[in-house]
C-alpha cells in the first residue's frame, strides 16, 4: 500500500508522509471477519495509506484533524534570526 499510494496521505500527491504511516482498512473491519480471517483484512484493494490525524479524523469525525491547504512559504520565514537583520 505505502508504495502503490508513493507514501501519501490517502494517496494524495504533494500529502507526503514523513513519519510513522497507519494502514487505514476502507470498509469497516468486524470481530467476526477476524476471526474467521477474511479475505479483505489483508486486500491491498481495501486498504489506504494515512497519517495517525487522518487516520483519527476519519474514524471520530474531526475534520480539524484534516490536511489543511499547504501555508504559502516567504523567504526567510523559517529564519527568524535573518527577518531580524531586514528589519534594521
Amino acid at each position: 500500500m505505502i508504495v502503490r499510494d508513493n507514501g501519501c496521505d490517502l494517496g494524495i500527491e504533494g500529502y507526503e508522509i514523513y513519519g510513522r504511516v497507519i494502514i487505514h482498512h476502507m470498509n469497516p473491519v468486524t470481530i467476526e471477519d477476524i476471526l474467521r480471517e477474511s479475505e479483505f483484512l489483508f486486500d491491498p484493494e481495501f486498504l489506504i495509506s494515512t497519517t495517525h490525524s487522518t487516520h483519527n479524523a476519519i474514524h471520530y469525525g474531526d475534520e480539524s484533524l484534516l490536511i489543511t491547504t499547504p501555508v504559502e512559504r516567504k523567504a526567510n520565514d523559517t529564519c527568524p534570526w535573518k527577518k531580524i537583520g531586514e528589519r534594521r
